[in-house]
């Protein structure tokens, strides 16, 4: 029997020092990294869709193909997705939840200038950078510390248009119809300030509800002003319904709307009156009008091909915004890590960052970040996007 517990002694001896030795299970050396979350309010539904989907799906891409890579020095990025269903009401209580619920550490959005402006609020209380794709001044002019946008902002574009309207049409008698809400009034306070500036008169303005489904009345009252060019600053569908109004009524002079309309929703519900519209655009619905050796061409060829291989459709500019936007926080978020505050510090340090809608350069005292020569003026015809002369 002594001899028995002798051996087993010696036995269970040399397992806990054989297998003591071993090394550690491979698990242990893998072990996963807290995720970094990251939350969106887009328009997803209502009349902003057309802008809100495509910068879903581009969201939903680039975290996927970020993820795949391994993610963020080994943390992978979770995306929430909020729909404000193009309600500026339902963007704060979506906001609200993103970061008191899902605890993100950045917002994305969003699609449209009044929602933007409403979460702007929260984000800034509770201290989450937002980096949003609407492109109202009013979102960056002032008490913007916490805010930054992705889109040209009004403050280039509106000039763009004038200078458009001087050179190359040489007119200068403009009618201003814009829809009243914050992008479209932002719109008009800008082309006031700066019409004096190039010599432009604007001979009327006036608004419109974004869910008029007719604006005769308004186009009527432009038309007796005897304006040389109409302006219309909005998104669908209130630009498309003017355009058709316009036809109606037998008003041939040249219609200019804004960057609002760059996506072929535009031409769908103005059919044949979209013929021959002229507006602002980054130069990523006309790809040709980047310069080879821009920075900025690779970064747009790829993302026009991921984007269509992955949905079977060329992206709009919109989904431009969502993309930079998303990798705007990413290269950040690569240097900051996950503390809110130091992620911002680091976004408003972006610095000659190619991006699809041009090249981004943050400062202090800038939160749009780009300039008049991201821009150039499309115009539709056939049904296409083509340079404008």
């Amino acid at each position: 029997m002594k001899k028995f517990f002798r051996a087993l002694l010696a036995f269970l001896i040399i397992s806990v020092l054989t297998f003591g030795c071993l090394p550690k299970k491979e698990e242990a050396k893998t072990e996963k990294k807290e995720p970094y979350r990251i939350g969106a309010v887009l328009s997803v539904t209502g009349p902003a869709a057309p802008l809100g989907e495509p910068e879903k799906k581009t969201l939903l891409m680039e975290v996927e193909k970020i993820n795949k890579a391994g993610g963020i020095d080994g943390h992978e990025i979770e995306l929430y997705i909020e729909d404000d269903e193009t309600d500026p009401g339902k963007a704060v209580a979506a906001v609200k939840k993103l970061i008191d619920q899902k605890r993100v550490i950045a917002v994305i959005g969003g699609s449209i200038t009044p929602s933007t402006l409403a979460m702007k609020e929260i984000t800034k209380k509770k201290r989450i950078p937002q980096v949003a794709c609407a492109a109202g001044n009013a979102i960056v002019a002032s008490d913007y510390e916490w805010v930054f946008i992705t889109p040209q902002s009004n403050a280039i574009v509106v000039p763009k248009v004038l200078e458009y309207i001087r050179d190359t049409l040489k007119l200068k008698k403009v009618a201003f119809l814009y829809d009243s809400d914050a992008f479209g009034r932002d719109g008009l306070e800008v082309l006031q300030k700066e019409a004096p500036n190039y010599g432009v008169e604007v001979v009327i303005t006036q608004d419109y509800s974004k869910k008029a489904g007719d604006l005769t009345p308004q186009l009527t009252k432009i038309k007796a002003a005897s304006p040389e060019v109409l302006v219309v600053w909005g998104t669908n569908p209130g630009p498309a319904v003017a355009a058709k109004n316009m036809k109606q009524l037998g008003m041939n002079i040249p219609y200019i709307g804004s960057h609002g309309i760059a996506n072929k929703k535009f031409i769908e519900l103005a059919g044949d009156a979209a013929e021959g519209v002229v507006f602002p655009a980054g130069k990523v619905i006309i790809p040709e009008s980047i310069s080879e050796d821009s920075p900025q061409k690779k970064v747009v060829d790829e993302f026009l091909k991921e984007y269509e291989d992955r949905y079977g459709e060329p992206p709009n500019s919109f989904a431009g915004h969502a993309w930079d936007a998303f990798h705007i926080i990413v290269e950040a978020l690569k240097k900051s890590g996950p503390d809110p505050e130091k992620l911002r510090d680091e976004i408003e340090k972006t610095t000659n960052f190619p991006g699809i809608g041009g090249i981004f350069n943050y400062t202090s005292t800038d939160h749009a970040g780009l300039s008049v020569d991201d821009l150039i003026m499309v115009k539709i015809e056939n049904g296409e996007w083509t340079l404008a002369e």
